[in-house]
C-alpha cells in the first residue's frame, strides 16, 4: 500500500502566486499557495496574519476562481524572512468550495494522486511521536487542572500537557483505555466557568514516574475555547 493511501485529507500541492487579502482591507497582497483543499490551506506571506482568532479572508486562486472564507491559522512558521501559515477553514460556502474543486479540476485534469499532500488527521500523534509541521493544528504547551469521565463510568483527575483546538495532552495516575470517549472539564486560569468538552483517547504509554500520557482527539475543532485557553 502506497503510503498517501493510509492518509484520510488529501490537499492538493499548487505552488501558484495568488492576490491575498484580509476581508476588511482594501489592498491586496500577494501570496504563495503551497496547497489546499475544502478544510483549508498552507499560504507563504510576508504579512503577518492575526492569531488565536477567525476572521475573513478572500483568496483569488486564479482568474477564474476568487474564494472567500472564515478562517483560523492553525499553525505559523517563519521560514527564510516569510510567513508560512496552515489556515482551516472555520467556515465556508458551498459555492467556494465548488470553486476550489474546478480550481483543482482545471489544474489537474488527470487526477494525478501524486500531485497531492496527504496528511494526517489526528492532532495528536498515535503513541505521542513528533508530528510534521503539517498537521492540521498547532500544539501549545499548556499546563491545566483538569477532571474527566468516561462513558465507562472511569473517571479521574488530571493535568493537560498541551493542547489544540482538535486535542489533548492529559497526564493521568490510571491508564485511558485507547478508543475510549471521554467527558472532559479544564480549569480556565482566572475563571470560574471550566471548559467543558468531549474526546476519545487515541494512544496511552506509561512514563519512567508511573504517570499515564495520553492523547485525546477531540469530538470537534474547538476554536473558541483553545483561544479562551490561549488568552488566559
Amino acid at each position: 500500500m502506497r503510503a498517501y493511501e493510509r492518509r484520510k485529507l488529501p490537499r492538493w500541492q499548487v505552488n501558484r502566486r495568488s492576490l491575498f487579502s484580509l476581508k476588511q482591507a482594501v489592498n491586496e497582497s500577494y501570496c504563495l499557495i503551497k496547497d489546499i483543499n475544502c478544510v483549508g490551506g498552507q499560504l507563504v506571506l510576508h504579512t503577518k496574519l492575526p492569531l488565536h482568532t477567525i476572521f475573513k479572508i478572500s483568496l483569488r486562486l486564479s482568474e477564474n476562481y476568487t474564494i472567500e472564507a472564515k478562517v483560523w491559522v492553525a499553525w505559523h512558521r517563519v521560514i527564510n524572512g516569510s510567513n508560512h501559515y496552515g489556515l482551516y477553514f472555520n467556515e465556508i460556502k458551498d459555492a467556494d468550495k465548488d470553486k476550489i474543486n474546478k480550481f483543482i479540476n482545471a489544474l489537474y485534469p488527470n487526477d494525478d494522486p501524486d500531485k497531492m499532500l496527504w496528511l494526517e488527521t489526528d492532532a495528536l500523534g498515535k503513541g505521542g511521536e513528533q508530528m510534521n509541521d503539517h498537521r492540521i493544528f498547532e500544539r501549545f504547551k499548556r499546563e491545566l487542572p483538569a477532571r474527566f469521565v468516561g462513558l465507562d463510568g472511569q473517571e479521574g483527575a488530571a493535568q493537560t500537557f498541551d493542547v489544540s483546538a482538535k486535542g489533548l495532552g492529559l497526564l493521568t495516575s490510571q491508564q485511558l483505555e485507547s478508543e475510549s470517549n471521554l467527558e472532559i472539564w479544564l480549569d480556565v486560569p482566572n475563571s470560574t466557568d471550566p471548559l467543558y468538552t468531549r474526546g476519545q483517547v487515541i494512544w496511552s504509554k506509561l512514563d519512567n514516574k508511573g504517570k499515564y500520557h495520553s492523547g485525546i482527539e477531540l469530538e470537534r475543532a474547538d476554536l473558541m475555547g483553545i483561544s479562551r485557553l490561549l488568552r488566559a
